[in-house]
């Protein structure tokens, strides 16, 4: 992939982004959420500290802040470098494309639900990283393409979880922010993945259909076996593989691993599919080597929007501004205040895609504000969980959509020009179903 040709574009965004940040910290008052010892949030207003010299900083910082996402990046870029050097997943593929030949549609269906079943269960989301190196070149080679991979991948994860119903990571943290039991209100959270996770299979239906290329025209440049690999290595290759994503999926949902574990995982694999393919240590290590350096730029495209968010809370503007943002709940009734909440939450996501981070800042204020307009509280965590959710499929400061981009090899220009109408969509959907929560009798509501 020739990245200096597909990515300046998003460089040369974000660093403007940067610069605009740092401008608004000589205009914005400064403040702070500050936790008292009973557990309540309150804001405080702080002295501002103007940013200059540190835009410059900022790529550094960014690196720092999210050095774990960046150091995943790299070793699962590297890890499946060599094993498509192998030429296995080639080899399986055609295999595979030849006895589903007629059903394509129904392999991407079930796909679909089976990773929107995962995010909406256990929070599956960086973990689908990897995943979209593996099912981009089946789609591709099924006559489909790159988009269409990240589809039923990347975005059926944070379709299940945007809408999930028991994602520790959404659901369970901002429930029990809002004292609320455990998982509760679950059926109404099953009927709105069910309908969100139908309106992305409509909507994959419809996009496939338009670019659906019949079988001679699809490229088999990259699946032409030129690695000198014999089929009998191949086929070790792909159990290795096989085994690898089983312990994956038993590791997250078992052994709560997260992306320490994971990371470890595909290097093993990747060291063990080379070993398998008869590579020797020279040839692994530098088929690794090429790996990252070919996914490299997304790792810079991650530091560099960590370094907006850096600036925004070096100079102590963030607060405030997630402050103004929560202001503007004020009146106009249940349904006025859960839109202005629910348009809040996905404000804040363009800022903050962190869940975690997110519910901490924010179910402390919403929820006791939920109580004083006779508002459930269960209606507060949705409009949480969907304003999580949908943006994290546009926002630059989302480590995953960025590595998820680059394994698919989508520039994230073309992606946002893509993405926008489906996101609009999707939080226009979100916003109907919010409405029940208000106006009629829900059951956990």
């Amino acid at each position: 992939m020739n990245l200096q040709k597909r990515t300046p574009d998003a460089f040369v965004i974000l660093f403007a982004l940067i610069l605009i940040c740092a401008a608004a910290t000589w205009f914005v008052p400064g403040g702070a959420y500050v936790t008292a010892d009973d557990g309540t949030v309150s804001f405080e207003r702080v002295s501002a500290v103007p940013q200059t010299w540190q835009v410059f900083s900022a790529l550094y910082e960014g690196f720092k802040l999210q050095a774990g996402i960046i150091a995943f990046i790299l070793i699962v870029g590297g890890a499946f470098w060599v094993l498509n050097a192998t030429g296995a997943v080639a080899f399986g593929i055609r295999r595979f494309v030849a006895r589903v030949r007629g059903s394509e549609r129904w392999v991407l269906i079930g796909i679909t639900l089976l990773f929107s079943l995962a995010g909406a269960v256990f929070g599956m989301s960086e973990e689908t990283i990897p995943f979209v190196g593996i099912v981009v070149p089946l789609v591709v080679s099924m006559g489909f393409d790159a988009i269409t991979g990240l589809l039923i991948v990347y975005v059926a994860a944070n379709i299940g979880f945007s809408s999930a119903f028991l994602n520790p990571f959404t659901v369970g943290i901002a429930q029990e922010m809002a004292g609320l039991p455990l998982f509760s209100g679950m059926g109404y959270r099953i009927l709105c993945w069910a309908l969100l996770t139908a309106v992305l299979i409509v909507f994959i239906l419809i996009y496939t259909s338009r670019i659906k290329k019949s079988s001679s025209e699809v490229e088999p440049a990259n699946l032409v076996d030129e690695d000198g690999v014999s089929k009998g290595r191949k086929i070790v290759v792909l159990c290795i593989l096989l085994v690898t994503m089983v312990a994956l999926i038993v590791g997250v949902t078992v052994w709560k691993w997260y992306i320490t574990e994971i990371a470890a995982l595909f290097l093993a694999m990747g060291i063990a599919c080379g070993a398998a393919a008869g590579f020797g240590p020279w040839r692994i290590s530098r088929e690794f080597v090429a790996g990252a350096k070919d996914i490299f730029s997304a790792a810079l495209v991650v530091g560099l929007a960590s370094g907006m968010v850096v600036i925004l809370q070096n100079g102590r503007i963030m607060d405030s501004i997630l402050h103004g943002l929560e202001s503007g709940l004020g009146d106009g009734g249940r349904t006025g205040a859960l839109t202005v909440m629910y348009g809040t939450q996905t404000l804040i996501n363009l800022l903050i895609p962190s869940a975690t981070a997110k519910a901490a800042i924010t179910i402390p204020i919403m929820a006791p504000f939920s109580d004083l307009i006779g508002l459930s509280r269960q209606a507060c965590v949705l409009a949480f969980q969907f304003g999580d959710g949908f943006t994290n499929m546009l926002t630059p400061t989302s480590g995953v959509l960025v590595a998820a981009l680059a394994m698919a090899k989508v520039p994230y220009t073309k992606w946002v020009k893509f993405a926008w109408k489906y996101v609009l969509v999707l939080i226009l959907v979100g916003f109907i179903l919010l409405l029940p929560t208000v106006l009629l009798p829900l059951e956990g509501f």
